[in-house]
């Protein structure tokens, strides 16, 4: 009998709860980037290095396990097709629907925001008196859309359009894409899983995948830097693909949740430990002229990828344990954290940029600028709830209303 047996039909709440923990982490990450030295869209007036080993925590694996879940979500809705008689194309078809709208809106309307205050910052570090009123900035969206803007600097020019922080959307739709045209061809999805069943046995399940975020930390890593462009992010799309893989393939797994659930506490402590190693090893050599020996650095990447992993397999065997109950928050969360996901950047980028004009104590000003974000991600949501199809927009499709129930006339006695 194969471990990788199927967990009784129902929600899986605990994927749920993690998929909306992730995003909103990511949210609270990007807030951060205002104010950690790392070079970012737009920054405050306060610079925080003690915020770095804060954003270690969270940076090796939020992506990632975010494609996971991602990857269990694209299961259960395969899932859900295939009992209706429906095939991969149905599956194409809806991730299409979802993601493609949201993209193209988002690149077109929702990011053109981040590229102009971000060149509107450049132009003030540069000196200008007035950016607002520069040539750079003139006709800004037309220039935008037609990759016409020719924002050069030192450290190179700005590529428009750009999906910026929405390059997760156009992975994710490409991954699914291509797990469609997969389970497309005959006998696929069975000979998939059946290759799941025998790696993904035991303690299998666990070490396996820390092999391969290892080998493709220490082999791919070095050569192809991460840059979204999808074109050319290899060692992404090993690391991300893999992830999205990985969840379609153990979502259904009963073994799989116990044995995240057995080595929950293990994996922390790892993960902690891996952790306290990888952000002092970052501190240590955050200044741009320091080197670090080649020995050291590459038993860092395998540090870096023990920290992935770990967290990974603690926070998916806790959530197993402890987030196995849905109700009305849950619900409102799962549809709305992906409009949230949509606006969130944008509105922390402009709010941010005016914020620090202010000149407002430190707490006042991080305090405004996340209850800003928030209030801006659920008055997206609110408005896509409310905009029929065109919730698509933002990446919300409209409510099903509940058949009408049909009226039969009881028959008369007598």
């Amino acid at each position: 009998m194969s471990d990788i047996a199927p967990v009784p039909p129902g929600r899986r709440y605990d994927l749920d709860w993690i998929r909306v923990g992730a995003f909103l982490l990511l949210i609270f990450y990007h807030v951060g980037m205002f104010y950690v030295p790392w070079d970012w869209h737009v920054k405050s007036g306060y610079e925080l290095p003690w915020l770095e080993p804060v954003m270690q925590l969270t940076s090796p694996w939020r992506l990632t396990l975010l494609f996971l879940v991602s990857g269990c979500a694209t299961r259960f809705l395969a899932d859900s097709f295939a009992a209706r008689g429906k095939g991969a194309g149905a599956l194409a078809g809806s991730r299409l629907l979802r993601l493609l709208p949201a993209l193209l809106f988002g690149m077109f309307v929702i990011v053109p925001p981040q590229t102009y205050y971000e060149v509107f910052e450049h132009l003030r570090g540069q000196g200008v008196a007035d950016p607002a009123g520069h040539p750079w900035l003139a006709d800004f969206w037309v220039r935008y859309a037609t990759a016409s803007g020719g924002w050069c600097g030192p450290e190179g020019c700005l590529i428009t359009p750009t999906w910026n922080h929405l390059w997760f959307v156009v992975y994710l739709l490409v991954y699914s894409l291509l797990l469609a045209l997969v389970l497309g061809l005959p006998g696929a999805r069975r000979a998939l899983q059946a290759g799941a069943d025998r790696i993904f046995r035991g303690w299998g399940l666990l070490v396996w995948p820390l092999v391969w975020l290892m080998a493709i930390r220490l082999f791919l890593a070095p050569a192809f830097e991460i840059t979204h462009a999808l074109v050319d992010d290899w060692y992404n799309h090993a690391l991300s693909f893999a992830a999205f893989l990985f969840g379609f393939l153990i979502a259904r797994s009963e073994p799989a949740r116990r044995a995240f659930m057995a080595a929950r506490w293990p994996a922390l402590a790892l993960a902690l430990v891996s952790w306290a190693a990888w952000a002092g090893y970052s501190w240590s050599f955050r200044a741009e002229d320091a080197v670090p020996p080649e020995a050291l650095r590459a038993a860092m990447r395998l540090v870096y990828a023990a920290d992935q992993w770990a967290f990974i397999v603690a926070i998916l065997g806790f959530g197993a344990r402890w987030l196995n109950r849905g109700g009305p928050v849950l619900r409102y969360l799962t549809v709305g954290i992906f409009p949230f996901y949509i606006v969130h950047q944008t509105v922390i980028v402009v709010v941010g940029h005016h914020l620090a004009a202010l000149g407002l104590p430190l707490v006042a000003e991080a305090a405004l600028l996340i209850a800003a974000t928030f209030a801006g991600c659920f008055l997206a949501y609110e408005l896509a709830r409310r905009l029929g199809w065109l919730g698509l927009l933002l990446g919300v499709r409209p409510a099903r209303r509940p058949t009408p129930a049909v009226l039969v006339a009881a028959p008369q006695e007598g």
